[in-house]
């Protein structure tokens, strides 16, 4: 476990700041980075988090404006069209975590690995809310014996908004990305027009209008569960505490069907939720993710390589982390 910083990229902004919280609760004396093109608003928010650095991000510069300084691992908390961070990591052997790129977006971070496959750990992080989906939905796939279907449906609260680079990214990803890949008897398709227009029912069994989406939940569950069918719809709106008078939240439902492992017909339906909106979860899953890569979490950092957060994220150890920054796991009725 190295005793260098971890450099948090765009890490002033609101995920940024919930990923540094967990690791400073988690990690007293783990130094961190907190890199900015605002330099004061990088130092503002170290001097919050206690125990960090805010300093100057050149995204122009080979050395992201650091010099030679050494880092453990980097974190790249908005889009980085340059790929910078990424090259950074590389040249110093780090681990490095993204969480913008969708799936029809990943070509230069695969491309860059690719060309550079023993330079460093490279996670490509859009899972949604970086493994608040798909941890859960694996260990509720451990209770088939065959499954047929994995249809997530995300709800983001139109009040569950951040910073400017969040709003752009959330712009992009619902409004100008391309089609939307999921997986329909056992073949990859895009999803276009009518067939990227879906309705997902919420925690409290409102219908809601939603959008397909690309992120990298669909072929991480397909390929670790060998489900014929996955979809992700995200619906934005008005969120089933908030219907009913309370604070918003963001929520997650997960519908499997399949057979139980006696070959009975077997489904189920269940929701992550966080009443503070997506910025926790979002937080958390960086956080451990970093946590596992460096070896913080106890164990031996790990080898270059290509990986999704999932990979990394223990289940147990996430999910009572989830259930300690207040996040919870409902189960629903699948009718």
């Amino acid at each position: 476990m190295s005793s260098h910083p971890i450099l948090l990229i765009g890490g002033s902004g609101v995920v940024g700041r919930r990923a540094a919280q967990y690791l400073r609760q988690a990690h007293r004396e783990l130094p961190l980075l907190i890199a900015g093109r605002d330099l004061a608003k990088a130092r503002q928010a170290a001097a919050e988090i206690g125990g960090a650095e805010g300093v100057a991000l050149d995204l122009a510069a080979d050395d992201l404006g650091f010099s030679r300084r050494p880092v453990s691992a980097v974190a790249v908390l908005f889009t980085d069209e340059r790929l910078a961070g990424l090259r950074f990591a590389q040249s110093r052997g780090v681990p490095y975590i993204s969480i913008s790129p969708l799936l029809q977006e990943i070509g230069p971070e695969v491309g860059g690995y690719i060309h550079k496959p023993g330079a460093a750990p490279i996670i490509l992080g859009t899972e949604w809310l970086v493994g608040a989906t798909t941890v859960p939905t694996l260990e509720f796939a451990k209770a088939y014996g065959r499954l047929d279907s994995i249809s997530i449906g995300a709800l983001l609260d139109d009040e569950d908004s951040g910073g400017p680079a969040q709003t752009v990214d959330l712009e992009r990803v619902t409004k100008t990305g391309p089609a939307a890949l999921a997986r329909q008897e056992g073949r990859f398709v895009w999803r276009v027009g009518d067939d990227a227009t879906a309705t997902i029912r919420a925690v409290d069994g409102t219908r809601m209008e939603a959008s397909a989406l690309s992120p990298n939940d669909v072929v991480a569950l397909a390929m670790a569960t060998g489900a014929p069918n996955v979809e992700f719809n995200l619906a934005t709106g008005v969120s089933s505490t908030r219907r009913r008078g309370e604070p918003m939240s963001t929520e997650i439902m997960i519908d499997l069907a399949g057979e139980d492992p006696a070959g009975r017909p077997l489904s189920s339906r269940h929701a992550v939720v966080h009443h503070d909106g997506q910025f926790p979860l979002t937080g958390l899953g960086v956080a451990m993710v970093l946590e596992r890569a460096t070896g913080l979490s106890g164990g031996p950092a790990i080898p270059a390589g290509l990986y999704f957060p999932h990979q990394l994220l223990e289940p147990e150890a996430y999910l009572a982390r989830l259930k300690q920054i207040g996040g919870c796991v409902l189960t629903l009725d699948p009718r």
